[in-house]
């Protein structure tokens, strides 16, 4: 304990360790994390503290995207045609508290999800499985707290039981998703959460969790547990009332340090374990190589990445004059197709792989990872192209845009040299295009940025999608759809696109299923919604005394960048 107190006093005071001790691991980030609340969680920066505190009733096993091994659950079996579910759960799992997890803290933890289910949260897949609706109480009338109630159960055996209004074959991998963790009812009650009845559950609809008495105070039955936290550090202890094996690593210290070169610095002295680099171009160059390093590459990439053109920008502020006269730009600015297209040629795709991805890089068809079902590598693609991008321009707005140009501001990440290198490049074209054009760009807070974009303010963001489970529509539905978890950041609704979505949806056949995610494709390649980034070949690297990351360990459904758990790790 007194070790733990003094790298307390460290973490809290903003020193650097001389050296991270071999029991310690200190991660590096840029960003902030959001919140420490599972029924809220939705970007990897809280989904890597969350998967180490808490635990989901399946897991994917090794570097799996498929196969489904049991966590606080021991088995599983399915019935009624596919549509109940029912989790044999395992015995003397303790919470943080002390408390011992029963079923239903469980039953408590998805009626939780169903109820709270706000726009700031992954619940909407959940509550599309077990409730038939992506919606909480609030925006649709038929979610009752009987639906809720029924959807899951506890029978007179402890066992916990799902019933699903119609067959859906991704709900056990949706099982796994660090949002569906299981939580303590008592305790959550405790601390002014939700009380898991009927009488408050009213209240408690569409609440924004984010910052939560449980984000606050989190408590769950995973390996580690938080012991100090403040604006820029958080401190784990290995759980020692842990059901599983007792980890190695005894201590986490996770820290936000804005800018990349200090990052790099605490790394290659060996003060940091494991940091966010600055893309591969940077890290290549600064980390690749030095001694004390470990690196591993050709990874898979399972994410895909847009830049966001808004439609309907809800942000005056990044608006200018709110007109079409050179000195801003009006909130309906992306409307017009010829201008999406216009933008999607100015883009250097090939500039961005070479100085952001060091070549290795790729250009896709579709926000789809290309390893997935449904991805057609027949959909045409962008490419920078100054004459047709001008073209575009002059026909954009009735040829207004041409003639008085626009005045934009566009924000981007800050402290992600990938963001800002796509932002650079994007201006640095359009502006050279025609001397009336005019986009600033400015760098801003992570967690502000989500914020933001969830509202539509965000004039352009570009973002990714990490997959909550790993099936096609996880992506297609997400990117594509005018109801899809980012559609208030691009506003983009189109009737072909929405009916092909729809039907994809509700068949099990695969080939149909490709068949229409390929017309989707084609359709979004267009309308231009977006500006599809390059997928990069994916890697890591951390420094070499650490044991535990491969490339036959490497799971990217994982948050972290080693692709394993912290309890999976020891140091040599």
């Amino acid at each position: 304990m007194k070790k733990v107190a003094l790298l307390s006093t460290l973490l809290l005071a903003g020193s650097a360790l001389a050296a991270s001790p071999k029991d310690t691991l200190v991660l590096q980030y840029s960003s902030d994390v959001p919140t420490l609340d599972p029924g809220v969680a939705y970007d990897t920066a809280s989904g890597e503290m969350i998967e180490n505190m808490y635990e989901t009733l399946v897991g994917y096993k090794g570097n799996s995207l498929k196969t489904l091994e049991p966590v606080l659950a021991t088995k599983w079996t399915a019935s009624n045609g596919g549509k109940t579910y029912t989790f044999d759960l395992r015995k003397n799992v303790k919470f943080h508290s002390g408390a011992v997890m029963t079923c239903t803290d469980a039953e408590y933890t998805f009626e939780r999800n169903l109820v709270t289910n706000s726009a700031e949260s992954g619940n909407w897949f959940i509550a599309e499985s077990l409730l038939g609706t992506q919606s909480n109480a609030n925006d649709d009338k038929n979610v009752t707290w009987a639906k809720i109630d029924k959807s899951v159960e506890c029978n007179s055996k402890g066992q916990l039981v799902f019933t699903l209004p119609k067959v859906d074959p991704a709900f056990l991998a949706k099982l796994a998703y660090a949002g569906q963790s299981i939580v303590e009812k008592k305790y959550n009650a405790g601390i002014g959460e939700w009380d898991g009845t009927e009488k408050t559950w009213k209240s408690w609809v569409g609440k924004d969790l984010t910052g939560s008495n449980l984000s606050k105070k989190p408590n769950g039955t995973g390996p580690y547990r938080l012991v100090r936290q403040d604006a820029n550090n958080l401190l784990f202890q290995a759980f020692g009332g842990y059901w599983g094996k007792a980890p190695t690593i005894k201590n986490v210290i996770r820290q936000k340090v804005t800018e990349i070169a200090p990052r790099q610095q605490a790394f290659l002295r060996g003060d940091a374990d494991v940091i966010e680099g600055g893309g591969r171009n940077v890290d290549e160059a600064q980390i690749k190589g030095k001694p004390g390093v470990a690196w591993v590459d050709n990874l898979p990439n399972t994410t895909s990445t847009v830049i966001f053109m808004n439609q309907n920008i809800k942000a005056t502020n990044l608006l200018g004059s709110g007109k079409l006269d050179g000195k801003g730009i009006p909130a309906n600015f992306f409307k017009d197709a010829n201008l999406r297209r216009a933008f999607s040629y100015s883009f250097n795709y090939q500039q961005y792989i070479a100085d952001v991805q060091k070549g290795k890089g790729k250009q896709r068809t579709m926000a789809l990872p290309d390893s997935f079902l449904g991805y057609d590598p027949k959909v045409s693609t962008y490419k920078f192209d100054k004459a047709k991008a001008t073209q575009y321009f002059k026909q954009a707005w009735g040829g207004n845009v041409w003639k008085n140009g626009f005045t934009m501001t566009v924000n981007y990440r800050a402290a992600s040299v990938p963001a800002q290198t796509a932002m650079e490049i994007l201006k640095r074209n359009v502006e050279s295009i025609n001397p009336k054009f005019r986009i600033n760009i400015q760098a801003k807070q992570w967690s502000e940025m989500l914020s933001a974009s969830k509202k539509g303010e965000e004039a352009m963001v570009m973002i990714g999608w990490a997959p909550d489970y790993a099936d096609p529509d996880n992506f297609i539905y997400t990117f594509y759809a005018s109801d899809g978890f980012y559609s208030p950041r691009s506003n983009f609704k189109d009737a072909s696109i929405d009916k092909w979505v729809k039907q994809a949806r509700a068949t099990v056949n695969t080939a149909e299923r490709s068949r229409l995610y390929s017309l989707v494709g084609k359709r979004a390649y267009e309308q231009a919604p977006y500006i599809l980034v390059p997928g990069g070949v994916n890697y890591t690297f951390y420094r070499n005394n650490i044991v535990g990351v491969s490339a036959s360990t490497y799971n990217p459904m994982t948050s972290g960048t080693l692709g394993v758990l912290w309890k999976d790790l020891s140091k040599k």
